[in-house]
């Protein structure tokens, strides 16, 4: 499916939440709820957990390979049934990025295409 064709298939469903007020309030709330999906992975089911701690970067290493000495500090892999809850929390989050890009008249394509050419001129220096 194309992004402009999910985005209007939002435009098309959604009539409960039209308010701004209630897609931002929306989006605030599927946000929290993938958190809770991602913390439930680890507390309740147990099939990730998180071993963090602070990331060793050497100053003699160039920038362009510090992400070869980076972590993401996820040991394990998402269950099955850990998985579909988090597809469907990150589906709903995106439900509500694509109704607050039509009620404010953004394009959610443009957008993505406008970031994709900033990191890809900018490369990794585009997150500073």
């Amino acid at each position: 499916m194309e992004l402009n064709e999910f985005t209007q298939k939002v435009e098309e469903v959604l009539i409960r939440h039209k308010s701004i007020l209630d897609i931002m309030t929306k989006l605030q709330e599927t946000d929290a709820r993938t958190t809770r999906a991602v913390a439930k992975a680890v507390t309740e089911c147990g099939c990730i957990s998180i071993k963090a701690s602070k990331q060793q970067l050497s100053t003699e290493v160039d920038y362009s390979e510090l992400d070869k000495f980076t972590s993401n500090h996820i040991d394990g892999e998402l269950c099955p049934r850990c998985k579909e809850q988090l597809v469907h929390e990150i589906g709903d989050h995106i439900f509500y990025i694509s109704a607050l890009c039509n009620t404010l008249n953004l394009s959610p394509g443009d957008i993505l295409s406008k970031k994709h050419d900033e990191i890809t001129t900018l490369g990794k220096f585009s997150l500073f």
